[in-house]
């Protein structure tokens, strides 16, 4: 009798305790629920110890910024003034040597062409201006 009492009462309890396992996934990609995102994505970045080299130099002081702008416009200037020089007010057809760069200038049915050649490096450039 003891042993049926074990029995049922084994039975019972296996019974109330039982339940079915569903497997959801985490990852909203493979199903999972959508606000889990947001975690995802923070943990992975708080994991992450690499760095991009290039957000690095994207912080600049104003100092930096004006200094490099001001670079950029008097480089501007100063190939503008080599090329008025060299070539005159506009551009000509016909080739030209300045420096290490040999330019070749003509007209085309797209428009005027100009080719750059670096005699050092072997570089070339076309630059298409359309009509």
């Amino acid at each position: 009798m003891k042993r049926f009492f074990f029995v049922v009462a084994f039975l019972v309890t296996s019974y109330n305790f039982g339940q079915q396992m569903v497997y959801t996934p985490v990852n909203p990609a493979f199903g999972g629920n959508t606000f889990n995102y947001q975690w995802l994505l923070s943990s992975a970045e708080s994991q992450n110890s690499f760095t991009d080299p290039a957000i690095a130099n994207e912080e600049q002081t104003e100092l930096e910024r004006f200094q490099e702008n001001l670079n950029s416009q008097l480089l501007s200037s100063l190939s503008r003034n080599v090329f008025s020089s060299q070539l005159g007010e506009e551009l000509e057809e016909g080739s030209f040597n300045v420096g290490d760069l040999a330019l070749e200038i003509f007209e085309s049915g797209e428009g005027l062409v100009i080719n750059i050649l670096d005699t050092i490096t072997g570089e070339q450039t076309q630059i298409i201006v359309p009509n």
